[in-house]
């Protein structure tokens, strides 16, 4: 069952990501259905967001190069330092200090008590409902050319809470941009360009600290004991295909609709969990 298990939450991984809907909560939920019984670890799910987050790099790949080109030649004078390419790559610098910092700072927090299915299934019902409100009031009229130093720290901001399961990386920092004013697009785009860093930077550590030393994280579940190293590649390339078709589907979704039925499927994702829990079906 291991394999299977490993391609099931490889599935999960990808069609989660960059719905603001919490990646991270919903592997934590599915770990508990499936064989295993077991929490897939904060390392699983750092290692698969490499696949997830190289399905961002493949579809946005114009888009990177650009920025990451002109952020060069603008350090060397080739490039007007105002340049709008330019600016965008120090708006990723600087969003992705927050995450680095805490992430760092709270790291045996993350991968231990702020695991706890309380917690996911209460981030998921709030935060829901703030995307909700920020997708109501928000003026929606802001595009990313307009980003500004102070917003790309709000940014930032918002993406570390994203640490927390049932927060959603993609949930947290559209949140943000909504009640900044920015379309819904906007808001959706940075977050995906911002998230580079951060996942590609947490995921290799991850895969470094499994090679290293497979039973290091045995606090928050020895990885190798749930999976193999060729069981989580394998995850990791399913998560890539799915989330690029995620992708497409989720830019061209929220160029004419609303986020209100992720905001639905949080709150009864969230109130559905508190019920399982109170019951004694599942132990947080």
């Amino acid at each position: 069952m291991g394999l299977i298990e490993a391609l099931i939450l490889g599935l999960v991984q990808g069609l989660t990501e960059f719905l603001p809907i919490s990646s991270s909560a919903h592997l934590r939920i599915v770990g508990e259905f499936l064989g295993s019984g077991a929490d897939p670890g904060a390392a699983f799910t750092a290692i698969t967001q490499l696949g997830t987050e190289t399905a961002v790099v493949v579809y946005f790949w114009h888009d990177i190069t650009r920025i990451v080109g002109h952020w060069f030649r603008s350090l060397f004078g080739r490039v007007p330092r105002n340049d709008p390419d330019a600016r965008m790559g120090w708006f990723i610098i600087l969003g992705s200090i927050p995450i680095v910092v805490l992430g760092i700072v709270f790291q045996d927090q993350i991968e231990t008590n702020l695991r706890s299915l309380w917690i996911v299934a209460f981030t998921l019902i709030g935060f829901g409902i703030l995307l909700g409100i920020a997708d109501w009031v928000g003026r929606k009229e802001l595009r990313l050319k307009q980003l500004t130093w102070p917003h790309a720290i709000v940014y930032g901001l918002a993406q570390a809470l994203a640490l927390i399961p049932g927060v959603s990386r993609s949930g947290g920092t559209i949140t943000a941009g909504l009640f900044l004013g920015y379309e819904r697009r906007a808001a959706a785009r940075y977050s995906f360009l911002l998230a580079i860093p951060a996942v590609f930077g947490s995921g290799f550590f991850q895969l470094y600290k499994t090679i290293k030393d497979p039973c290091l994280d045995a606090a928050a579940g020895c990885v190798p004991d749930i999976f193999t190293g060729w069981e989580i590649a394998a995850a990791t390339l399913v998560a890539f295909v799915v989330g690029f078709a995620v992708i497409a589907f989720f830019m061209s979704y929220i160029s004419r609709r609303s986020f209100l039925p992720f905001v639905i499927y949080r709150v009864l994702l969230g109130g559905a969990l508190v019920i399982l829990l109170i019951t004694g079906v599942l132990l947080p």
